[in-house]
């Protein structure tokens, strides 16, 4: 108690800014960097849109005028008609809100949104003005221009990402609630390097709460009754409250009234562990705003626009990589007796087992072998592994790390046994000795790849993996699919936890 109260009495008395005070007189350290970031990608995006406008007039018309007709004129005005509104269009969308830019694909759909908006407004003034314009000038200048700023925004998000790694372009924030709660928020804001916070502080509704040898991810700098005076002094961008952090109902307005004027954002961390949010809606009611959390399901439309992407990918997959997969099945039998494939039994979906195939990895002897190197096993939970398993042969180690040995996985994709992006498919043994909860990953099929695949694989924790994988059944999108092949495809090229 008196470490926590010396922490407390550290912080000071801050002397908070008045309702009149101009907010960008006192700019916090994230809207700092996030003006200089939005004014990067202002000409970027200014670039790139008068760039990929005269790009489709060479194109259409050539460095010549010929083709014009004598429009000359009436063509000038329509392109700088198309440039000023689609920046315009990608400003009203907040496609630079400092809220999405650089997390999850909230910005890349409101750059594609903006854009689709900006040409089918211009196509509805052309057409009720009657203005006569190429088709071909309209038509190519979209497709070029939304491909140019999806890519610009994604290398923009790479040097961000670089930036963040090394400790600049991050929110500082201070965690307020319960010792437990706030000990949650803190490692999943650590686990997640997307989370773009740094926090510096922690604010615990009791001094009680905290044990000696509790470490809670960062130092108690104060308790929730002087929470924004330890903001204020801090110098925090965000106050992050986690859970319910005190039996007063209008604690969350009394503390947003004493951050007024501060430059700090408050933000809420609901206790709906493992809830994403596409399923989560507002519904506001006077007085009583209310969260609607979907129910998962499990069949429909959804599932079968996922089914569908899964036989267009894995065919043409199979077509393409058709030449890499004899090279492997060669080098596999010229490296160690036995055939290039190997075939197991694995559960998928709704329990129904299927044979999974993968390229061969290990000797032939590998299942009778097992026996044996049960004691070493390195595997948490039901898993067997190890990190040095004399069974894998010299072509199956560099299989194994680069994920080589599951492409013929495709072919259970394409007739649906599996998903491309799915939970782990499991062992009958495995499933025989889960916990009623961890059935359910049961609920759709299993995955060529998925949200174990991008975290880690091998290094994971059984407890960590079966998180994941129930995380990805009750909330996966066809859009999360596409970022998690995507994230695959990095996770292959510079390999983590795979052996």
């Amino acid at each position: 108690m008196t470490e926590l109260h010396d922490r407390s009495v550290a912080v000071g008395r801050p002397t908070f800014a008045t309702h009149s005070t101009s907010r960008s007189s006192q700019l916090s350290a994230e809207q700092r960097w996030s003006r200089a970031y939005r004014s990067r990608l202002v000409m970027s995006d200014a670039f790139i849109v008068t760039a990929s406008v005269a790009a489709a007039f060479v194109l259409r018309f050539g460095f010549k005028s010929d083709d014009l007709g004598g429009l000359d004129e009436l063509y000038w005005l329509i392109t700088l008609a198309v440039v000023a509104t689609w920046l315009i269009l990608l400003s009203a969308f907040r496609t630079r809100d400092p809220r999405v830019i650089g997390v999850g694909f909230t910005e890349y759909r409101r750059v594609v949104s903006a854009s689709a908006f900006a040409f089918g407004s211009l196509a509805i003034v052309f057409l009720v003005g009657k203005v006569e314009i190429a088709r071909g000038f309209f038509v190519l200048t979209l497709p070029i221009g939304v491909a140019a700023l999806t890519i610009s925004r994604w290398l923009w998000r790479q040097w961000l990402s670089k930036q963040r790694a090394n400790g600049r372009y991050l929110s500082r924030a201070l965690v307020g609630g319960s010792a437990s709660d706030v000990a949650y928020v803190i490692d999943q804001l650590q686990r997640n390097s997307g989370a773009t916070y740094h926090v510096v502080g922690a604010a615990i509704a009791d001094a009680a709460e905290v044990d000696s040898s509790q470490d809670l991810g960062a130092p108690v700098v104060a308790e929730l009754s002087n929470l924004a005076m330890a903001a204020a002094n801090l110098h925090v961008d965000t106050v992050i409250l986690a859970g319910q952090p005190s039996d007063d109902r209008g604690f969350v307005r009394d503390l947003s009234w004493k951050l007024e004027g501060a430059a700090t954002d408050l933000v809420l961390a609901a206790g709906l562990t493992d809830v994403a949010g596409p399923r989560i809606h507002f519904r506001p009611v006077e007085g009583l705003p209310l969260i609607h959390v979907e129910i998962p399901q499990f069949d429909g439309t959804k599932h079968v626009l996922k089914r569908a992407l899964d036989i267009v990918l894995s065919g043409i997959a199979l077509v393409v990589l058709s030449p890499l997969f004899l090279v492997l099945a060669l080098l596999v039998r010229m490296d160690s007796a036995g055939g290039a494939f190997f075939s197991q039994q694995r559960v998928g979906r709704n329990g129904n087992t299927f044979t999974m195939h993968k390229f061969r990895s290990m000797v032939t002897s590998s299942e009778s072998d097992l026996s044996q190197l049960v004691a070493a096993n390195e595997g948490a939970g039901l898993l067997f592994k190890m990190k040095s398993d004399p069974r894998v042969t010299r072509i199956g180690r560099i299989l194994r790390k680069y994920s080589l040995d599951e492409l013929p996985q495709l072919w259970n994709v394409f007739v649906g046994d599996m998903s491309l992006v799915g939970p782990r498919p499991p062992l009958p043994r495995e499933v025989a000795a889960y916990e009623h909860h961890v059935h359910r990953r049961l609920f759709i099929k299993p995955g060529l790849t998925g949200m174990w695949q991008i975290n880690g694989r091998s290094d994971l924790s059984w407890d960590e993996s079966v998180r994941l994988d129930l995380y990805y059944v009750e909330n996966w999108s066809l859009m999360g699919d596409l970022i998690i092949l995507w994230r695959t495809v990095k996770v292959l090229v510079n390999p983590v936890g795979a052996y």
